[in-house]
């Protein structure tokens, strides 16, 4: 029987305890907790926010979000984004699940470390997003309380340098395709024609959140 935080556990169904079977057996430790997190974190942003999602959906999308970086997963020359998003939907469309479903799930994890967009999205693609950036980047640290971020660590302890080994972890999983990072063009134009632009940091900000490690 899985924890349950603030009313949420995860699915008891056959589809999300192969999941879990799928990527624990997978997936480093590091990724397997932190993508268990992402799933709690999230699924307690949609109570938050009083949204209605299918916890089963954010499951999936919250376990496979970061398969993309192992290199049973990883395609050449795809970002590792859409490489989750195409081991997720492969699991899923075996398991005889709708494709409009797949689709959202896909998406979800398509977008995740595309800040701006997924929360005007179905609930599915935002919460996996909402769950990505509050236990990576800290950015909603406040928004959830003390018993609720202690619970979830409790259920998926963080490593105790968890910052710096999941940037490593990042970068272990794309450093084979740099040409893939290629993102969002506005900034490019910004520090194009304006010399006092200065770029946001995605690794400064893992070290700068609110999280203690």
């Amino acid at each position: 029987m899985s924890t349950s935080i603030g009313g949420i556990s995860i699915p008891d169904s056959k589809l999300a305890r192969e999941v879990t079977e799928l990527v624990r057996d997978t997936a480093p430790a590091l990724l397997f907790h932190h993508s268990s997190r992402v799933y709690y974190f999230g699924a307690l942003a949609g109570r938050h926010r009083g949204l209605k999602f299918d916890a089963e959906l954010l499951y999936a999308g919250a376990m496979f979000h970061d398969m993309g970086l192992l290199h049973q997963h990883s395609s050449p020359h795809e970002r590792f984004e859409v490489d989750g998003a195409n081991a997720a939907r492969d699991f899923l469309r075996s398991h005889g699940i709708a494709q409009a479903d797949i689709e959202t799930v896909w998406t979800a994890i398509a977008l995740h470390t595309t800040p701006g967009i997924p929360q005007h999205m179905h609930p599915v693609v935002a919460l996996v997003t909402a769950g990505v950036e509050m236990d990576v980047l800290g950015l909603t640290y406040r928004e959830y309380s003390e018993a609720e971020r202690e619970a979830v660590v409790h259920a998926h302890p963080r490593t105790p340098h968890f910052k710096e080994d999941i940037i490593q972890a990042f970068y272990d999983g794309i450093r084979h395709k740099p040409e893939t990072t290629f993102g969002n063009v506005k900034a490019d134009v910004v520090a194009d024609k304006d010399p006092s632009f200065r770029r946001g940091n995605f690794c400064g900000v893992i070290r700068g959140s609110a999280w203690a490690d």
